[in-house]
């Protein structure tokens, strides 16, 4: 009877994770009772949002967005499925009265269903107002307003209605699992050097299980806001056996390059949706882990003594796949230049998953869910191209204000399918206006970077996807016959929007080193090019039929007459 209870429960168990839909990561109750659930999912590349709304009820469903959070300028969709037929119709509220009709509908139903006491109405629309009587949905937290009837011959909805403000384009759930704990890796008592850049790294082991945890939220421990700039975790091969604390890239820390977690500065806590967490303890628990903190002191202030780094949330129920992170982009190498007096100089960095297998025996594809961006001051846009046989599919991941003062771990709205053989192509658009020098990869401040790192599951024992360009052929291709040449040549060249062009164009034509690196620094080093990365339109307004019976009629009237207000 045992075992039977234990199969029974594992089969709930994979039940449930198999009912887990991609295009909808995000899921709220939006009233105490939990009686009705919002589930949601977004592409801000094509510029729509995807809903799904439970309710318990057998009745008329109610739901919108409100500025203030009542009925008066609200933005209301209602629909239910009642003796005649389903209803479903965009509306617009104009006081505590009967809604109007729009003459525009910009819902779209995709399907509605009733069974077993609770109306399930899935439809999606676009993110940005298409006409004036919809509110757009924007990155800041909003009121959603919500009412319901238990049957289709409609009543003022007395009790049954309530308003929650959520932040749907920037949603970062909070989960309180149970058998949780945390446990913070940082600094101790590290005096900051009196430089204005530096990067200091200390490993060490993390708790020890003996079983498994995963680990759902990571937060921020800064001490000093002001000279933290941002903060990496890597997991060190089995090679690394002892603590080690130096200024970074100097010793065996060099080895630690599988990323486990990051934070840029101006960027909050992070939460893993819930099918999936970043494994610790068990099978992982001798590792050890390289903590780095890149420390940005402009005025070289000396005597400053910093604790800061990283807090990690864990539990014993375990999620349905362990979680982890892909470093990619342009490899971090000397001999990469960007030209003073640039409006926008566009660099790529490449991963070519289709390398993969070459590093690891059992690959698989990649369920992407967020992502972070990262370049230094000369940056002003991110995007991660997404291709497949060839041709473009998707931008990954955009973000086309890049502030260096604001760097955080973004959802992608949805969780997007890397499959084996795609490649992502990371651009990266710098504005260098008012440097007089040539800026340089690398790892100070005044340097640049351009890096995705992608938060995926399930876990790969990956630690990198970039490339780099061969400089040879890049020396040959602007006439250099060595490496002292080339540098002469690009330190004296009269930098123009004719001559900037032109090197990017060959930065870009010439064949790169494209490479995939596993989480015991085992590597595939191959040769490729890049291929050519597109805007992707946004799409249309959403336009859907108002699809009515003989109820909805009853429920504008009755809201009338009552003065209702959601």
């Amino acid at each position: 009877m045992v075992i039977l209870s234990l199969v029974l429960l594992l089969l709930s168990v994979q039940w449930s994770w198999a009912l887990e839909d991609p295009l909808l990561p995000f899921s709220e109750h939006l009233d105490p009772e939990h009686k009705v659930q919002l589930k949601w999912g977004f592409d801000e590349i094509k510029g729509t949002i995807l809903f799904e709304l439970t309710v318990s009820t057998s009745g008329w469903v109610g739901f919108g967005f409100s500025p203030k959070g009542g009925m008066t300028g609200a933005d209301i969709v209602i629909g239910g499925v009642g003796a005649k037929g389903s209803y479903f119709t965009d509306h617009h509220a104009q006081g505590n009265s009967m809604p109007v009709v729009d003459k525009q509908q910009n819902y779209k139903l995709l399907s509605l269903t009733e069974s077993d006491g609770k109306t399930v109405i899935k439809f999606q629309r676009s993110i940005s107002s298409c006409d004036e009587n919809d509110l757009p949905i924007t990155d800041l937290p909003m009121k959603l307003i919500y009412a319901y009837g238990q049957t289709d011959d409609i009543t003022y909805h007395s009790a049954q209605r309530g308003t929650k403000e959520l932040n749907l384009l920037k949603y970062m759930p909070r989960v309180n699992p149970p058998n949780s704990n945390f446990f913070d890796i940082t600094m101790v008592n590290f005096t900051v050097p009196a430089k204005q850049t530096y990067y200091h790294c200390k490993i060490m082991k993390a708790p020890t299980f003996d079983h498994k945890r995963h680990i759902y939220r990571i937060e921020p421990v800064i001490t000093n806001f002001d000279l933290v700039h941002h903060l990496l975790l890597y997991r060190c091969p089995p090679s690394v056996t002892k603590p080690f604390e130096a200024e970074c890239y100097t010793g065996v820390d060099g080895e630690c390059m599988e990323t486990v977690a990051v934070w840029g500065v101006g960027g909050g806590a992070f939460e893993f949706p819930e099918v999936a967490g970043l494994p610790i303890g068990g099978n992982v628990s001798d590792f050890f882990y390289r903590l780095e903190v890149h420390y940005n002191n402009p005025n070289k202030t000396a005597g400053r003594v910093d604790n800061s780094g990283l807090r990690f949330y864990y539990t014993s129920e375990l999620r349905q796949h362990d979680a982890a992170v892909l470093m990619t982009g342009l490899a971090l190498a000397p001999w990469y230049a960007i030209p003073p007096k640039a409006k926008s100089f566009l660099t790529y960095g490449m991963c070519d998953t289709a390398y993969i297998p070459k590093v690891l025996e059992t690959p698989h594809d990649l369920q992407v869910f967020s992502v972070m961006l990262h370049t230094h001051l000369a940056g002003r846009k991110v995007r991660v191209g997404h291709f497949r046989g060839g041709k473009q599919i998707d931008l990954l991941a955009v973000d086309e204000n890049y502030d260096f003062e604001y760097q955080e771990v973004t959802n992608l709205g949805k969780t997007k399918t890397v499959k084996l053989g795609d490649k992502l192509l990371v651009e990266c658009t710098y504005n260098t206006e008012i440097r007089n020098k040539l800026t340089w990869g690398g790892l100070s401040t005044s340097d640049e970077m351009c890096l995705a790192f992608l938060f995926y599951y399930p876990a790969l024992s990956l630690s990198a996807c970039v490339s780099f360009p061969d400089v040879t052929s890049l020396q040959s291709a602007m006439g250099a016959t060595d490496a002292g040449t080339w540098l002469n040549m690009m330190s004296t060249k009269t930098w123009n929007d004719t001559s900037i062009n032109q090197y990017q164009q060959t930065l870009n034509r010439i064949d790169q080193y494209v490479w995939v690196m596993n989480s015991n620094n085992n590597g595939s080093y191959n040769k490729g090019t890049f291929p050519d990365l597109k805007v992707i339109p946004s799409a249309p307004c959403m336009s859907g039929s108002a699809t009515k019976s003989l109820a909805l009629p009853s429920l504008l009237l009755c809201l009338a007459v009552q003065g209702a207000s959601f």
